[in-house]
């Protein structure tokens, strides 16, 4: 069994990791938002604080474009931030073209 938590906040993410118990974390664009990550940059050195903690963990992080083309340009780039970022695309029809 895995250990994956649902936040953006690196509070609640270093406190899991620190009682050694996080496998990874999940996030989503209403999660960052909820933190207070807004800009492209500011999502992006986000991940990155989140990757530095987990330390190898999984980190997802969902795209919000809802065409095939957008959602390959925003995925690639997510991907690009770190190699812990794991893709979650939408559960639509060009999602799962």
């Amino acid at each position: 069994m895995k250990f994956f938590i649902d936040t953006a906040n690196l509070a609640q993410i270093t406190e899991a990791h620190d009682l050694g118990i996080l496998d990874g974390v999940t996030t989503n664009p209403s999660l960052m938002a909820k933190e207070g990550i807004k800009n492209e940059q500011g999502v992006i050195d986000h991940y990155k604080k989140i990757c530095e903690v987990v330390d190898g963990g999984d980190v997802s992080a969902e795209v919000i474009a809802t065409t095939f083309n957008e959602i390959i340009e925003e995925g690639k780039k997510l991907a690009a931030i770190h190699p812990s970022i794991v893709v979650k695309v939408p559960m639509i029809k060009d999602g799962v073209k």
